[in-house]
């Protein structure tokens, strides 16, 4: 016997981006279901860093959240900022923006994704949510008065119908695969693989995130990321089509730039890989893509929302899950859930706050195909406080982005200043 169960919103994945949805659905009031194909808590293959975007949504969904998480040292990591080396070595030391920061808090943390995605979904039990876990999704097809899943959990199939679905379901979004069909994301254009190490050295006095863009993996980049405990989040991020194209074994190449690198190999001198070396892929935001549609909406990883330079992808993913709470709230008050009204509503504010920045990231990620001219921006930031403050801007904000479309920026770089 199939039980049928009607509700306002469908959130499919319980991830940052889902977690986000929900919240701010639960906040609004509005009443919605979301099903989750695994049990929390539940691992999920990540760099594990959270900036300044992170901190903003949850500041947005609730400002204690912030202060129970830094109250846990033991799972939590503050950091500050980031440093970004050049190939040749040379860092820049890239310090988050505290803006709305409450004294005595950093800017950004690091923390695995086990803890922190957990601590997302155990937010997420209100009077306005109904959590499905171990569900399988049999079918999602779209109904004349919106959608329909079918779903099966244990030994209960379930026709679940609401006006707005929620893709949140990643990098193999269902949602995404049904609704737009002729119009789907191209294979990640980037793979990612993820360690843990204990023992590496020379972590920043401060905890700061590293981002290494390394001669022998670009245009790819190579990261460290401290952790609670003496841990270490190390991985390594490399386009597709180099992978193909080179046929590169990419753990090979992770494991030999930690034993062979000058700049590395002395950190690792006497560290410990612990657990194994897992992979993922990583859908990046290269242009603006459909987000949304006639009665849906996609977000996080769904979306391809991932920052092409920087791999940041926490942070957009809970922004496209707020943003997506707000257009369903406003769809449901208008009661349009059409193609039109959702751009309007969701795509052209997701892409207003994050398309600037996503546009750039994907310029500088396409510099690093060629490393004499990316030694050449970075040798410059050295000289150029306009430069190095740019850079920096691409970390914190997106309106210090914008700043390189402007001539006077190049002329400002060019004469040093």
């Amino acid at each position: 016997m199939v039980r049928k169960i009607n509700t306002q919103v469908i959130i499919v994945g319980a991830g940052p981006a889902g977690a986000a949805a929900s919240i701010f659905l639960s906040k609004a009031e509005v009443p919605h279901v979301i099903l989750e194909k695994e049990k929390f808590p539940r691992d999920k293959v990540c760099g594990d860093a959270c900036g300044g975007k992170t901190a903003f949504v949850l500041r947005k969904a609730n400002p204690h959240w912030l202060q129970e998480i830094f109250q846990h040292h033991s799972q939590y990591m503050p950091t500050p900022g980031a440093l970004f080396f050049a190939p040749d070595g040379k860092s820049l030391s890239i310090p988050f923006s505290r803006k709305n920061v409450l004294a005595g808090q950093a800017a950004g943390f690091t923390t695995p994704r086990l803890t922190f995605d957990n601590f997302l979904f155990e937010k997420l039990a209100t009077a306005y949510s109904v959590i499905h876990q171990n569900v399988s999704v049999q079918s999602i097809e779209r109904m004349p008065e919106g959608v329909k899943v079918n779903f099966t959990q244990d030994d209960d199939r379930v026709e679940l119908t609401a006006p707005l679905i929620i893709g949140a379901d990643g990098d193999k979004s269902l949602v995404r695969k049904v609704f737009l069909n002729h119009h789907t994301s191209p294979k990640s254009n980037c793979v990612a693989l993820r360690a843990y190490y204990k023992g590496v050295t020379e972590i920043h006095p401060e905890n700061y995130i590293e981002l290494h863009y390394l001669p022998e993996i670009l245009p790819g980049y190579f990261w460290i990321f401290p952790l609670p405990n003496g841990l270490t989040n190390v991985g390594v991020g490399v386009l597709s089509e180099r992978i193909r194209k080179k046929k590169l074994n990419l753990r090979e190449e992770m494991l030999s730039a930690i034993k062979n690198n000058p700049h590395l190999r002395r950190r690792f001198s006497n560290a410990t890989l612990i657990d194994t070396i897992q992979g993922w892929g990583i859908p990046m935001g290269m242009k603006r893509e459909r987000v949304s549609g006639d009665n849906f909406m996609l977000t996080g990883d769904a979306a391809s929302l991932v920052d092409p330079f920087t791999g940041e992808g926490i942070g957009n993913a809970l922004y496209s899950g707020m943003l997506a709470a707000q257009a369903a709230q406003e769809a449901l008050h208008a009661d349009k859930a059409d193609a039109a009204f959702l751009e309007k509503h969701y795509d052209d504010k997701l892409f207003g706050k994050i398309g600037a920045e996503l546009k750039t990231s994907a310029l500088l990620q396409r510099m690093c195909h060629y490393p004499w001219l990316f030694r050449f921006v970075l040798n410059k930031a050295y000289n150029s406080p306009t430069l190095n403050h740019a850079i920096q801007g691409m970390f914190t904000g997106v309106n210090l982005r914008d700043e390189l479309r402007k001539p006077a920026f190049y002329a400002n770089v060019l004469l040093n200043r």
